[in-house]
């Protein structure tokens, strides 16, 4: 008996094995910073991207066209660098032969990598990058997000209508395309707003600088009723302490970057009370949205930022249009371009981050933003929602 059932227990294995090796997949790359100066924005897409994988694989895979793909993901790490999110993309498309990436997520790498995605003719969804040079003239280049064009003049709008500012101060890395981008969408919608001249200090620094005590004595020096920083959760809270102890009083106003499970325990209490333009809140949400969130922290034991939100849609959403699609050929060439065909016509996508539809003529989602405020316990609670 003892040798039957090791007889047993090795053919169940092979048949196992075999069956596995046979199944067949569908295989997406994520083009991520699991390294480099923001590793917690990789570290946050990585686990949604995993948790979603692990859901629709338990089910039996992916239903496209009535055959079930059980999903296989690759992640590459861009290490916050351009030149290395150009890499990781030529790893994943030419290398792993995916049929769609996901990322990279900060502007500064989805620029250039959206260039070799592009070229490549491989779809590339770009969940948080949100420089309109990302998708622009480029088909087969897609974002789950607003674009900063968009969040500029939001964010304007909220420093006068809600703050009651009348002149604004800004802060920004001159070599990062986001915040560079973001600067100038604000200080020229707040300028038409206000008047030429409303923008009393326009400061910049470059990255990994960590004193910022000459332009903030600056800015203090003009008297802005609001100081406007579209920096990422590693810079924030420097800036808003310095600013602090160097006497600025008035608000502090932040853009997507801000929306990082990180900037809480960095930032503590000098973050609280302020706002900032974002995707999505996790305080208080309902539906769909709370139920990602419950889950991703039972999971992970953290409540998910905007990037966790933001892959995960993304994501979803290439799973949606390949379902779209109704059936796989096998030949990549053919189905990358039938995916991005699908995914150019595809509308009314109820994400957790909002309702998105693409146009077909570009690759930027109609789509809402959310105002969050940091509230007394740390928390990012919803203040409004302001659409296009």
């Amino acid at each position: 008996m003892k040798k039957f059932a090791r007889v047993f227990l090795t053919l169940v294995c092979v048949l196992l094995f075999t069956a596995a090796a046979g199944a067949e997949t569908i295989k997406l790359g994520f083009n991520i910073p699991m390294t480099g100066d923001i590793p917690k924005v990789g570290e946050m897409a990585k686990q949604s991207a995993e948790m979603l994988k692990e859901q629709v694989n338990a089910k039996g895979g992916l239903d496209v066209g009535g055959k079930k793909y059980q999903l296989e993901f690759v992640y590459v790490d861009n290490e916050t660098k351009p030149e290395s999110a150009v890499n990781a993309a030529l790893k994943l498309i030419e290398g792993e032969k995916v049929l769609a990436m996901v990322g990279p997520m900060g502007s500064g790498r989805a620029v250039p990598a959206g260039e070799v995605a592009n070229n490549l003719k491989t779809v590339m969804l770009a969940p948080w990058s949100t420089n309109p040079k990302t998708t622009m003239d480029r088909p087969y280049v897609f974002r789950a997000c607003f674009l900063d064009d968009f969040q500029g003049p939001v964010a304007a709008k909220f420093a006068t209508n809600q703050l009651k500012a009348k002149t604004a101060a800004v802060l920004f890395d001159v070599a990062q395309d986001y915040s560079k981008g973001l600067s100038e969408f604000f200080k020229k919608s707040f300028e038409e707003l206000h008047g030429a001249g409303a923008v009393v200090a326009y400061e910049t620094f470059t990255t990994k600088d960590v004193d910022f005590s000459a332009q903030l004595t600056k800015i203090i020096k003009t008297k802005p009723d609001v100081l406007f920083t579209p920096q990422y959760y590693n810079e924030v809270p420097l800036i808003v302490r310095q600013a602090r102890e160097l006497g600025f009083k008035g608000p502090i106003l932040g853009s997507d970057s801000w929306g990082s499970a990180e900037l809480m325990g960095l930032c503590g209490d000098d973050c609280k009370g302020q706002y900032f333009v974002t995707h999505y809140a996790a305080a208080g949400a309902k539906g769909a949205t709370k139920e990602f969130i419950d889950n991703f922290n039972a999971k992970y034991g953290q409540i998910p930022d905007d990037v966790g939100a933001l892959t995960w849609d993304a994501t979803n959403m290439a799973l949606a249009a390949i379902q779209k699609m109704g059936a796989l050929s096998g030949d990549l060439a053919k189905d990358r371009d039938g995916l991005r065909a699908a995914l150019a016509s595809m509308t009314g996508f109820e994400g957790i981050t909002g309702t998105m539809s693409y146009d077909g003529k570009s690759g930027d989602p109609s789509k809402c933003a959310v105002i969050v405020k940091i509230d007394d316990a740390g928390e990012f609670t919803f203040h409004e929602t302001v659409c296009p």
